[in-house]
Protein backbone atom coordinates (compact mmCIF):
# COMPACT_ATOMS: atom_id res chain seq x y z
CA UNK A 1 0.00 0.00 0.00
CA UNK A 2 1.57 3.60 -0.87
CA UNK A 3 0.01 6.91 -1.71
CA UNK A 4 1.70 8.47 -4.53
CA UNK A 5 2.08 12.53 -6.05
CA UNK A 6 3.32 12.19 -9.68
CA UNK A 7 3.48 16.14 -10.39
CA UNK A 8 0.70 17.08 -8.49
CA UNK A 9 0.36 21.22 -7.91
CA UNK A 10 -2.22 23.67 -6.72
CA UNK A 11 -2.96 26.37 -8.30
CA UNK A 12 -5.85 28.85 -6.56
CA UNK A 13 -6.63 32.52 -8.58
CA UNK A 14 -3.65 32.38 -10.66
CA UNK A 15 -1.50 31.59 -7.96
CA UNK A 16 0.69 28.33 -7.23
CA UNK A 17 -0.10 27.09 -3.75
CA UNK A 18 1.94 24.09 -4.35
CA UNK A 19 4.72 23.64 -7.08
CA UNK A 20 4.67 20.29 -9.36
CA UNK A 21 5.68 17.57 -6.48
CA UNK A 22 6.46 14.40 -6.67
CA UNK A 23 6.31 12.27 -3.88
CA UNK A 24 5.50 8.36 -2.49
CA UNK A 25 4.53 7.63 1.23
CA UNK A 26 5.14 3.66 2.09
CA UNK A 27 2.58 1.54 3.76
CA UNK A 28 3.50 1.64 7.69
CA UNK A 29 5.27 4.58 7.77
CA UNK A 30 5.58 8.18 9.51
CA UNK A 31 6.15 10.93 7.09
CA UNK A 32 6.32 14.24 8.53
CA UNK A 33 5.36 17.71 6.72
CA UNK A 34 7.89 20.15 8.14
CA UNK A 35 7.66 24.36 6.98
CA UNK A 36 6.66 27.25 8.42
CA UNK A 37 3.13 28.67 8.05
CA UNK A 38 2.19 29.15 4.97
CA UNK A 39 4.82 26.67 3.36
CA UNK A 40 1.84 24.24 2.07
CA UNK A 41 1.71 21.45 4.50
CA UNK A 42 -2.32 22.04 4.93
CA UNK A 43 -2.74 22.33 1.04
CA UNK A 44 -0.63 19.09 0.45
CA UNK A 45 -2.64 17.52 2.91
CA UNK A 46 -5.73 19.03 1.07
CA UNK A 47 -4.55 17.48 -2.22
CA UNK A 48 -3.97 13.81 -0.78
CA UNK A 49 -7.08 13.79 1.57
CA UNK A 50 -8.92 14.42 -2.08
CA UNK A 51 -10.49 17.74 -0.28
CA UNK A 52 -8.47 19.45 -3.51
CA UNK A 53 -8.32 18.39 -6.98
CA UNK A 54 -4.62 19.18 -8.30
CA UNK A 55 -4.12 21.75 -11.41
CA UNK A 56 -1.41 19.10 -12.25
CA UNK A 57 -0.25 15.77 -11.72
CA UNK A 58 -1.80 12.52 -10.57
CA UNK A 59 -2.65 11.46 -6.99
CA UNK A 60 -2.11 7.09 -6.99
CA UNK A 61 -3.52 4.77 -4.28
CA UNK A 62 -1.91 1.12 -4.38
CA UNK A 63 -1.04 2.25 -8.00
CA UNK A 64 -4.88 3.46 -8.78
CA UNK A 65 -5.38 6.64 -9.89
CA UNK A 66 -7.70 8.39 -7.72
CA UNK A 67 -6.96 11.59 -8.32
CA UNK A 68 -11.13 12.36 -8.96
CA UNK A 69 -12.49 10.25 -6.57
CA UNK A 70 -14.66 11.80 -3.47
CA UNK A 71 -13.12 12.03 -0.44
CA UNK A 72 -16.14 9.92 0.87
CA UNK A 73 -15.14 7.03 -0.91
CA UNK A 74 -10.89 7.49 -0.02
CA UNK A 75 -9.64 5.48 2.73
CA UNK A 76 -8.80 8.40 4.50
CA UNK A 77 -9.00 10.46 8.25
CA UNK A 78 -8.09 13.36 9.03
CA UNK A 79 -7.55 15.07 12.51
CA UNK A 80 -7.06 19.34 12.52
CA UNK A 81 -5.76 21.47 14.73
CA UNK A 82 -9.26 22.58 16.31
CA UNK A 83 -10.56 20.27 18.63
CA UNK A 84 -13.28 18.67 15.95
CA UNK A 85 -15.58 16.80 18.36
CA UNK A 86 -19.58 16.46 18.55
CA UNK A 87 -20.20 18.29 22.24
CA UNK A 88 -23.70 16.97 22.37
CA UNK A 89 -22.54 13.05 22.21
CA UNK A 90 -20.81 10.83 24.36
CA UNK A 91 -16.88 9.93 23.84
CA UNK A 92 -18.43 6.90 22.86
CA UNK A 93 -20.92 7.83 19.73
CA UNK A 94 -18.25 10.22 18.62
CA UNK A 95 -16.13 7.56 18.02
CA UNK A 96 -19.35 5.20 16.78
CA UNK A 97 -20.12 8.11 14.74
CA UNK A 98 -17.87 7.21 11.31
CA UNK A 99 -19.25 3.51 11.65
CA UNK A 100 -22.52 4.57 12.05
CA UNK A 101 -22.54 6.35 8.79
CA UNK A 102 -21.13 3.52 6.86
CA UNK A 103 -23.86 1.15 8.26
CA UNK A 104 -21.84 -1.51 10.17
CA UNK A 105 -23.48 -3.96 12.46
CA UNK A 106 -23.62 -2.76 15.61
CA UNK A 107 -21.88 -5.87 17.10
CA UNK A 108 -18.60 -4.66 15.04
CA UNK A 109 -19.42 -0.84 15.59
CA UNK A 110 -19.11 -1.42 19.43
CA UNK A 111 -16.38 -4.00 19.11
CA UNK A 112 -13.88 -1.10 16.70
CA UNK A 113 -15.03 1.49 19.54
CA UNK A 114 -13.67 -0.18 22.64
CA UNK A 115 -10.22 -1.41 20.91
CA UNK A 116 -9.54 1.84 19.57
CA UNK A 117 -10.67 3.88 22.95
CA UNK A 118 -8.43 1.20 24.80
CA UNK A 119 -5.81 2.04 22.40
CA UNK A 120 -5.97 5.98 23.20
CA UNK A 121 -6.47 5.59 26.90
CA UNK A 122 -10.27 6.45 26.42
CA UNK A 123 -12.16 3.46 28.32
CA UNK A 124 -12.43 5.44 31.56
CA UNK A 125 -14.43 7.86 29.55
CA UNK A 126 -16.77 6.93 27.13
CA UNK A 127 -19.64 7.76 28.70
CA UNK A 128 -18.76 11.48 29.44
CA UNK A 129 -18.78 14.48 26.83
CA UNK A 130 -16.25 15.81 25.33
CA UNK A 131 -16.60 19.43 27.13
CA UNK A 132 -16.26 17.42 30.64
CA UNK A 133 -12.49 16.01 29.00
CA UNK A 134 -9.45 18.47 29.31
CA UNK A 135 -7.56 19.42 25.81
CA UNK A 136 -5.70 16.30 25.85
CA UNK A 137 -8.40 13.96 25.76
CA UNK A 138 -10.17 15.78 23.46
CA UNK A 139 -7.79 15.30 21.07
CA UNK A 140 -7.54 11.57 21.67
CA UNK A 141 -11.18 11.02 21.06
CA UNK A 142 -10.75 13.05 17.39
CA UNK A 143 -7.91 11.28 16.87
CA UNK A 144 -10.17 7.87 17.60
CA UNK A 145 -12.51 9.01 15.29
CA UNK A 146 -10.21 9.20 12.56
CA UNK A 147 -8.61 5.72 13.60
CA UNK A 148 -12.04 3.44 14.25
CA UNK A 149 -12.23 4.02 10.36
CA UNK A 150 -8.90 1.81 9.89
CA UNK A 151 -8.89 4.51 7.11
CA UNK A 152 -4.81 3.60 5.18
CA UNK A 153 -4.02 7.02 5.47
CA UNK A 154 -4.18 9.53 8.55
CA UNK A 155 -3.49 12.86 7.91
CA UNK A 156 -2.92 15.17 11.27
CA UNK A 157 -3.14 18.95 11.02
CA UNK A 158 -0.70 20.30 13.29
CA UNK A 159 -2.65 18.39 16.12
CA UNK A 160 -0.90 19.31 19.11
CA UNK A 161 -0.71 23.34 17.91
CA UNK A 162 -3.42 24.37 20.48
CA UNK A 163 -2.30 22.26 23.32
CA UNK A 164 -0.12 23.38 26.46
CA UNK A 165 2.95 21.80 26.68
CA UNK A 166 2.57 19.26 29.21
CA UNK A 167 0.03 18.09 27.39
CA UNK A 168 2.20 18.15 23.48
CA UNK A 169 4.75 16.19 25.15
CA UNK A 170 2.22 13.46 26.83
CA UNK A 171 0.41 12.82 23.08
CA UNK A 172 3.66 13.16 21.04
CA UNK A 173 5.08 10.30 22.83
CA UNK A 174 1.85 8.69 22.08
CA UNK A 175 1.47 9.11 18.88
CA UNK A 176 3.92 7.24 17.50
CA UNK A 177 3.24 3.71 19.43
CA UNK A 178 -0.98 4.35 18.27
CA UNK A 179 0.80 4.70 14.92
CA UNK A 180 2.53 1.51 14.78
CA UNK A 181 -0.20 -0.28 16.23
CA UNK A 182 -2.62 0.88 13.28
CA UNK A 183 -0.07 0.17 10.52
CA UNK A 184 -1.55 2.94 8.42
CA UNK A 185 0.20 5.82 6.09
CA UNK A 186 0.58 8.61 8.78
CA UNK A 187 1.17 12.18 7.68
CA UNK A 188 1.46 14.56 10.36
CA UNK A 189 1.96 18.50 9.65
CA UNK A 190 4.68 20.67 11.98
CA UNK A 191 5.98 23.74 12.34
CA UNK A 192 8.94 22.50 14.80
CA UNK A 193 11.55 20.81 13.64
CA UNK A 194 11.88 19.32 17.30
CA UNK A 195 8.47 17.66 16.40
CA UNK A 196 9.64 16.04 13.67
CA UNK A 197 12.83 14.71 15.10
CA UNK A 198 10.69 13.07 18.30
CA UNK A 199 8.45 11.97 15.79
CA UNK A 200 10.81 10.10 13.85
CA UNK A 201 9.77 8.36 10.31
CA UNK A 202 10.64 10.05 7.40
CA UNK A 203 10.76 14.02 6.84
CA UNK A 204 9.12 16.08 3.86
CA UNK A 205 10.68 19.63 4.39
CA UNK A 206 8.33 22.62 2.54
CA UNK A 207 9.54 25.94 1.64
CA UNK A 208 6.58 28.42 -0.54
CA UNK A 209 4.97 25.55 -1.89
CA UNK A 210 7.99 22.93 -2.77
CA UNK A 211 9.22 19.95 -1.01
CA UNK A 212 12.80 20.63 -0.46
CA UNK A 213 14.34 17.31 0.80
CA UNK A 214 11.99 14.33 1.55
CA UNK A 215 13.57 11.19 3.83
CA UNK A 216 14.28 9.31 7.12
CA UNK A 217 13.94 12.30 9.22
CA UNK A 218 17.48 12.31 10.76
CA UNK A 219 19.11 12.46 7.37
CA UNK A 220 17.61 15.10 6.54
CA UNK A 221 18.49 16.90 9.73
CA UNK A 222 22.19 15.74 9.68
CA UNK A 223 22.64 16.46 5.83
CA UNK A 224 20.08 18.91 4.52
CA UNK A 225 20.25 19.21 0.51
CA UNK A 226 20.50 23.33 0.81
CA UNK A 227 20.39 26.08 2.94
CA UNK A 228 16.06 26.84 3.13
CA UNK A 229 16.41 22.80 3.87
CA UNK A 230 18.51 24.14 6.67
CA UNK A 231 16.95 26.73 7.36
CA UNK A 232 13.64 25.01 7.91
CA UNK A 233 14.76 22.30 9.93
CA UNK A 234 16.51 24.45 12.56
CA UNK A 235 14.67 26.31 15.22
CA UNK A 236 15.34 29.20 15.73
CA UNK A 237 16.39 28.82 11.90
CA UNK A 238 20.66 28.04 11.18
CA UNK A 239 23.04 31.17 11.00
CA UNK A 240 25.03 32.08 8.38
CA UNK A 241 28.53 33.54 7.53
CA UNK A 242 30.16 33.97 4.37
CA UNK A 243 33.57 32.36 4.19
CA UNK A 244 36.11 31.98 1.69
CA UNK A 245 38.30 28.96 -0.03
CA UNK A 246 41.22 29.67 -0.60
CA UNK A 247 44.37 26.96 -1.26
CA UNK A 248 44.22 24.57 1.96
CA UNK A 249 42.06 26.93 4.15
CA UNK A 250 38.77 28.41 4.96
CA UNK A 251 38.64 32.24 5.97
CA UNK A 252 36.27 33.63 8.39
CA UNK A 253 37.07 36.94 8.24
CA UNK A 254 37.85 38.67 11.29
CA UNK A 255 41.92 37.05 10.84
CA UNK A 256 40.82 33.02 11.17
CA UNK A 257 40.90 30.47 9.34
CA UNK A 258 40.82 26.63 9.55
CA UNK A 259 42.02 23.66 7.22
CA UNK A 260 39.42 22.97 4.28
CA UNK A 261 40.07 19.06 5.52
CA UNK A 262 37.43 16.31 4.28
CA UNK A 263 35.34 16.89 1.68
CA UNK A 264 35.88 20.89 1.65
CA UNK A 265 39.54 19.70 0.79
CA UNK A 266 38.43 19.91 -3.58
CA UNK A 267 36.21 22.58 -3.58
CA UNK A 268 37.24 25.44 -6.22
CA UNK A 269 38.61 28.81 -4.57
CA UNK A 270 35.93 31.15 -4.17
CA UNK A 271 33.62 32.79 -1.73
CA UNK A 272 30.58 30.34 -0.05
CA UNK A 273 28.38 30.55 2.65
CA UNK A 274 28.70 28.77 5.86
CA UNK A 275 26.17 27.80 8.28
CA UNK A 276 26.11 26.80 11.74
CA UNK A 277 23.24 25.98 14.43
CA UNK A 278 21.77 28.44 17.34
CA UNK A 279 22.93 25.95 19.34
CA UNK A 280 26.47 25.16 18.68
CA UNK A 281 27.37 29.14 19.14
CA UNK A 282 29.38 29.20 22.85
CA UNK A 283 30.65 31.93 25.04
CA UNK A 284 33.16 29.59 26.34
CA UNK A 285 35.74 29.13 24.57
CA UNK A 286 36.00 24.89 24.97
CA UNK A 287 37.00 24.25 22.13
CA UNK A 288 40.85 24.11 20.69
CA UNK A 289 40.16 24.87 17.22
CA UNK A 290 36.95 27.28 17.69
CA UNK A 291 36.34 30.42 15.77
CA UNK A 292 35.94 33.22 17.73
CA UNK A 293 33.59 36.06 16.36
CA UNK A 294 32.83 39.79 17.57
CA UNK A 295 29.40 40.28 17.93
CA UNK A 296 26.58 43.21 19.53
CA UNK A 297 24.12 41.81 21.85
CA UNK A 298 20.59 42.82 21.00
CA UNK A 299 18.18 41.28 23.02
CA UNK A 300 18.05 37.98 25.55
CA UNK A 301 15.09 35.70 25.85
CA UNK A 302 15.53 33.63 29.25
CA UNK A 303 13.14 29.93 28.60
CA UNK A 304 14.23 28.57 32.50
CA UNK A 305 17.02 26.16 31.82
CA UNK A 306 18.31 28.11 28.42
CA UNK A 307 18.95 31.53 26.93
CA UNK A 308 18.14 32.61 23.31
CA UNK A 309 20.74 35.61 22.42
CA UNK A 310 20.00 37.85 19.66
CA UNK A 311 23.49 38.79 18.34
CA UNK A 312 24.15 41.43 15.08
CA UNK A 313 27.37 40.48 13.61
CA UNK A 314 28.65 42.62 10.56
CA UNK A 315 25.08 43.75 9.85
CA UNK A 316 23.78 39.94 9.76
CA UNK A 317 21.54 38.68 12.50
CA UNK A 318 22.29 35.58 14.33
CA UNK A 319 20.94 33.70 17.31
CA UNK A 320 22.42 31.47 19.60
CA UNK A 321 20.92 29.02 22.21
CA UNK A 322 22.75 29.00 25.56
CA UNK A 323 22.59 26.85 28.51
CA UNK A 324 21.50 28.22 31.82
CA UNK A 325 20.38 31.56 32.69
CA UNK A 326 22.79 33.86 31.26
CA UNK A 327 22.28 37.98 32.51
CA UNK A 328 24.54 39.76 29.58
CA UNK A 329 24.29 43.38 28.95
CA UNK A 330 22.15 44.81 26.05
CA UNK A 331 24.34 46.84 23.22
CA UNK A 332 27.51 45.78 24.25
CA UNK A 333 30.27 44.03 22.73
CA UNK A 334 30.07 39.92 22.75
CA UNK A 335 32.36 37.17 22.06
CA UNK A 336 30.86 34.19 20.39
CA UNK A 337 32.99 30.97 19.51
CA UNK A 338 31.87 28.05 17.10
CA UNK A 339 33.43 24.82 17.06
CA UNK A 340 34.52 24.50 13.13
CA UNK A 341 33.19 20.49 13.01
CA UNK A 342 29.27 22.22 13.57
CA UNK A 343 29.52 24.13 10.16
CA UNK A 344 27.95 23.19 6.95
CA UNK A 345 29.26 24.92 3.58
CA UNK A 346 26.74 26.00 1.11
CA UNK A 347 27.44 27.38 -2.15
CA UNK A 348 26.28 30.92 -3.32
CA UNK A 349 23.12 29.43 -4.86
CA UNK A 350 22.13 27.12 -1.71
CA UNK A 351 23.17 24.00 -2.35
CA UNK A 352 25.61 21.67 0.08
CA UNK A 353 28.71 21.78 -0.57
CA UNK A 354 29.95 19.81 2.52
CA UNK A 355 28.14 18.85 5.60
CA UNK A 356 29.14 19.33 9.15
CA UNK A 357 32.04 16.98 10.13
CA UNK A 358 30.02 15.80 12.80
CA UNK A 359 26.42 15.44 11.29
CA UNK A 360 29.01 12.62 8.95
CA UNK A 361 30.16 10.54 11.32
CA UNK A 362 26.56 10.45 13.21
Amino acid sequence: MALTLDGVSKVVNGLTHIHPTDLTLERGTMNVLLGPTLSGKTSLMRLMAGLDRPATGRILWEGRDVTGMRVQDRAVAMVYQQFINYPSMSVYDNIASPLRLQGKPRAEIDRAVRATAEMLKLTPMLARKPLELSGGQQQRCALARALVKEAGLVLLDEPLANLDYKLREELRAEIPRIFEESGAIFVYATTEPEEALLLGGNTATLWEGRVTQFGPTPQVYRAPVDAITARVFSDPPMNFVTVEKRGDRLSFGEGQSVPAAGALAGLADGRYRAGFRPNHLRLEHDAPQALAFETTLIVTEITGSETFIHLDHAGERWVGLIHGVRELPLGRPLTVRLDPAHVYVFAEDGALVAPAPYARAA
